[in-house]
């Protein structure tokens, strides 16, 4: 790999881990308790896992240069990926079996407040 893609790709991720890291805390303003981050699971990663009142998000976040392109970014590939990993996370957590869950996503881009699409997608 060259170095010039390597600068790239650190830069993406810092990018990315920013971007994540404002998406918690824009739940955490809403009232969500976020119970993990970069979840990785045998089957997959989830971005985001919070929970608020009886309901558990796994919550995928994307950077992009506009919201519009971030909420088109996840593929339905990538749903089912994370739909896989949040079985399993659920799965290890007994404590949350009477909590339902959903999928989100939040679309962070510069100079934006993340947007948060709560139940934005369903398998």
């Amino acid at each position: 790999m060259s170095k010039r893609l390597a600068i790239q790709r650190q830069r993406a991720e810092n990018r990315g881990r920013r971007a994540e890291w404002l998406a918690a805390l824009s739940l955490q303003v809403k009232g969500y308790q976020i119970l993990a981050r970069r979840a990785r699971l045998p089957v997959g990663e989830i971005d985001l896992i919070a929970k608020r009142g009886k309901t558990v998000a796994f919550v995928e976040v994307k950077y992009r240069a506009t919201l519009d392109q971030a909420l088109i970014a996840v593929t339905d590939r990538n749903w089912q990926r994370i739909a896989g990993a949040a079985a399993s996370w659920m799965a290890r957590r007994p404590d949350l079996a009477s909590c339902g869950w959903r999928y989100d996503i939040i679309a962070a881009a510069p100079y934006k407040w993340p947007n948060h699409q709560p139940d934005y997608w369903r398998p």
